[in-house]
């Protein structure tokens, strides 16, 4: 599981609509452009699919190519080697900045990658790094959304090991490193996390 408290700054690619989800409950939907920066390579930029519960009839009015922000929960969607970018808007406004931007915090369930490294940086200060990834079932197999860490501010606990599983919440940050997008978290709180037993409903 990984969800993120974002608020996006971005271009209206595709006009608002009202419609229907499967439950017959109504909700506006539109799409928004964000320019993610390139660490390596060229700028990305991303669309993302924006929902808003019930028919917002100011939404209406924002035509293609306005500025807008939006804020709200972001979840991804992985599909072989395209990542889907899906945002329950809780606000939308009118965008008074001209700089694109997704900001926010993650919270992140799953289980770490094969290395646990501790390192430290330029200016002496010690920190951690690993992968971790959170599994989504789709039809017949898995697929896998890998996110890097850095923990600046915390020791490597006992619990800390490769293929375990984790829970944490930080301050999210997306990134283009050759023409690939990264998905990285700097922990703000971490712990272990074991998956509760399945239980069928009697």
């Amino acid at each position: 599981m990984i969800k993120c408290n974002v608020t996006v700054c971005g271009t209206i690619s595709r006009v608002a609509t009202v419609r229907t989800n499967s439950e017959n409950k109504v909700f506006t939907a539109f799409a928004v452009n964000c320019v993610v920066p390139a660490k390596s390579g060229i700028n990305k930029t991303v669309e993302i699919s924006v929902a808003k519960d019930g028919e917002d009839n100011a939404l209406k009015d924002f035509a293609m190519g306005q500025r807008v922000n939006v804020s709200g929960t972001l979840t991804f969607k992985k599909r072989g080697d395209n990542l889907y970018f899906n945002l329950s808007a809780s606000e939308v406004t009118l965008s008074a900045t001209n700089e694109d931007s997704i900001k926010g915090e993650m919270h992140f369930r799953g289980k770490t990658g094969k290395n646990i490294e501790e390192k430290t940086d330029k200016k002496g200060q010690d920190f951690l790094q690993f992968s971790g990834f959170s599994a989504e079932k789709v039809n017949d197999g898995f697929e896998y959304l890998w996110v890097r860490f850095f923990g600046f501010d915390c020791k490597r606990e006992e619990w800390l090991q490769p293929q375990t599983g984790i829970e944490v919440k930080g301050d999210m940050e997306l990134s283009v490193y050759n023409d690939k997008l990264n998905l990285s978290c700097k922990i703000a709180e971490m712990s272990a996390y074991v998956k509760p037993p399945y239980t069928p409903n009697n």
